[in-house]
């Protein structure tokens, strides 16, 4: 009888994921922020302190926040923080000009942070020893179009891999090391 109740509610939340009206909203009327037909996009190609092209980073406004996309080869194997930075510029071969954490609420750096996390931290990857990176992360309540908390502000936002991996809490980039690749985001 347990697992008929979790059949049920299981179905029951397919089926207002599946009522979503064309304009991005629940139906039943939810407070999510309406989504266009074509949602904003932008991307970012990603190059090492070589300027090499090392793949890219493709970002998709939802009603909610932004999905991020990241496809990547040629990246040192092993554990790296990922962050997205408050400055589209990514000059070599430190990437500083990316500036810090995007942050525009003036938080506290990391997920384990109680004074955070900057809107920029995202979670740790793992590449393996073939150098290639394939992840998706979702940041929460920022946009692509216009307004208080898009990526695309005056002065842009770049994503970041740093050398080693976020650990979540040290202020204000989590020791994560050298930042050894680097892409502007982009409208599309």
């Amino acid at each position: 009888m347990r697992y008929l109740s979790l059949c049920v509610a299981s179905a029951s939340v397919v089926g207002i994921l599946l009522t979503t009206g064309p304009a991005g909203a629940a139906a039943s009327g939810s407070a999510l922020r309406p989504q266009s037909e074509t949602a904003a996009t932008a991307a970012a190609d990603v190059k090492d302190a070589d300027g090499k092209s090392l793949g890219t980073a493709e970002l998709s406004e939802t009603p909610a926040g932004v999905l991020l996309t990241v496809k990547l080869s040629g990246v040192p194997p092993g554990e790296h923080a990922l962050h997205l930075h408050m400055t589209g510029q990514c000059e070599g071969p430190d990437f500083k000009s990316a500036g810090g954490h995007y942050n525009p609420e003036s938080k506290g750096h990391g997920y384990k942070n109680p004074e955070g996390p900057h809107k920029g931290d995202l979670p740790n990857v793992y590449v393996g020893q073939d150098g290639t990176l394939t992840v998706d992360a979702f940041v929460p309540s920022v946009t692509i179009a216009p307004g208080a908390q898009s990526l695309l502000d005056d002065d842009g936002t770049a994503i970041v891999v740093h050398a080693k991996l976020d650990d979540y809490s040290t202020d204000p980039a989590g020791d994560a090391g050298d930042r050894i690749a680097c892409g502007v985001v982009e409208k599309k």
